[in-house]
């Protein structure tokens, strides 16, 4: 069956899609970054060498919110497509690289495990192509908003590495050497 709308009845799909998405995805991530305790102010984040291309610590949440934003935007492209060849694996692999996305948080700041995180990470970054190309297959433009996401997280990738090499005696260590105190 072939199914004809109008094009304004694909931008209200495309809207309705988008207001969904977009607002799911920004707030998953926040949710996947607070609960691990992720950033600067995390003891054992604070402890480790950083890398020499390491950015400064605002960046982080700025880029990653415009990402989550553009992943949404993609995503609801993509279920807008109705009846589009390929859409239903497109949106199956979209969802296997945000669960990994979401799971490098835990898994590095929260878990302490440098290497862990750089298996996460490396299986994100083969996941995330597999999307971009898959998305392409349904609409360009929607593999197109994921193209700056695969770039931060190859470079991510790097940051985790060289974090690793900087820091070998710091995988899967509990705390980071901060002071706790205990008041009685």
């Amino acid at each position: 069956m072939n199914l004809l709308a109008s094009s304004g009845q694909l931008r209200a799909s495309f809207m309705r899609w988008a207001l969904v998405c977009v607002p799911v995805i920004v707030l998953l991530g926040f949710l996947s970054g607070k609960a691990a305790q992720s950033g600067p102010e995390n003891p054992w984040f604070a402890a480790l060498v950083k890398p020499a291309f390491y950015p400064p610590a605002a960046t982080f949440g700025i880029v990653w919110t415009v990402l989550y934003v553009m992943m949404g935007l993609a995503l609801a492209i993509v279920l807008s497509a109705r009846g589009a060849r390929g859409r239903e694996a497109a949106v199956i692999v979209f969802l296997v690289q945000l669960v990994l996305n979401l799971a490098w948080s835990p898994v590095f700041f929260g878990a302490h495990m440098l290497t862990g995180g750089l298996i996460v990470i490396g299986l994100l970054d083969l996941a995330v192509l597999i999307t971009v190309l898959l998305f392409w297959k349904v609409r360009p433009t929607a593999a197109m908003l994921l193209l700056p996401y695969l770039v931060w997280i190859v470079f991510a990738t790097y940051l985790n590495y060289a974090f690793l090499q900087a820091n070998p005696t710091m995988d899967g260590v509990e705390g980071g050497g901060a002071v706790v105190r205990y008041e009685i």
